[in-house]
């Protein structure tokens, strides 16, 4: 993991188009502000991994089980 400092209103970019920068700094909250193209997918980390745990529960044989019954 890449560590870095940053104050307010300073910026880092990531690979050449998504720029991260420090919008304000209260207590132990941090607020950031993300620009990157719009077919850049962004989430909080605990929605991301609520999305991976619905797709492999979709792909299950659960899931597909249901996918058939509402199919028919």
């Amino acid at each position: 993991m890449l560590t870095l400092s940053r104050k307010k209103n300073e910026s880092l970019i990531v690979n050449n188009n998504i720029e991260v920068t420090i919008l304000d700094i209260k207590g132990d909250q941090v607020k950031i502000g993300i620009s990157a193209p719009k077919e850049v997918p962004i989430y909080r980390k605990e929605i991301y991994m609520q999305i991976q745990d619905a797709n492999k529960k979709a792909t299950s044989v659960e899931g597909l089980e249901s996918l058939k019954n509402l199919l028919k």
